[in-house]
């Protein structure tokens, strides 16, 4: 039985990979404080791409109150990390509820390490360009602690030498995304991110 599940469940993942092939997918990638929030909303707006953010997902999950939202939460409340496979499980229903009316996906913040872009690929389709953008780490740091300060809720990890230490990992992890799809990635200076201003031609994903 477990076999037969296994064998049902990898069908499944294939139809969805199939039905999501024939329409452009953009991961979105940059630190926190780096600007992609902002500019994937003017992509959203003037192209009509759907933006997908896996933080969104698990936490519109958590708040509709399904049997998998309160596994979710209880994960989360204890510290833990929400596993890949529930994570790749959301966005890949995300993108099969929003394919029929989006003419692409932003998949923001994700993936964070090499592994989750390969599974990406492997269980829902290529992507078609990892869109970084660079932000220097002095910047990143006083964008972050300015959204602590104005925040009412108060974390003892706000602090500048722990978001350093967590810009580190950061670093280290999107490098090596980066390495990988290197081909397929195009970087966004960030003295060139008040002009950005994406083109984004449908032929190319044919």
């Amino acid at each position: 039985m477990k076999k037969e599940a296994e064998e049902k469940l990898k069908a499944e993942e294939l139809r969805r990979a199939r039905a999501a092939a024939d329409i452009p997918i953009i991961w979105i990638l940059g630190g926190p404080g780096c600007g992609k929030g902002t500019q994937c909303a003017k992509i959203v707006e003037k192209y009509g791409f759907t933006h997908l953010s896996s933080g969104d997902l698990l936490r519109n999950e958590v708040a509709s109150g399904s049997d998998k939202g309160r596994q979710l939460q209880a994960v989360m409340a204890s510290g833990g990390l929400v596993s890949n496979d529930e994570v790749l499980s959301l966005l890949n229903d995300a993108i099969a509820r929003a394919k029929g009316s989006s003419k692409g996906f932003l998949i923001d913040g994700y993936p964070r390490q090499k592994n989750q872009g390969v599974e990406f690929e492997a269980r829902i389709a290529p992507a078609d360009l990892a869109l970084y953008f660079e932000c220097s780490e002095d910047t990143m740091v006083q964008r972050i602690m300015a959204r602590a300060a104005a925040s009412s809720v108060k974390r003892d990890d706000d602090n500048e030498k722990t978001i350093r230490a967590r810009l580190l990992t950061f670093k280290q992890n999107t490098n090596a995304i980066l390495e990988l799809y290197e081909p397929k990635t195009l970087t966004i200076l960030q003295h060139l991110l008040l002009s950005f201003c994406l083109r984004v031609r449908y032929h190319s994903y044919n």
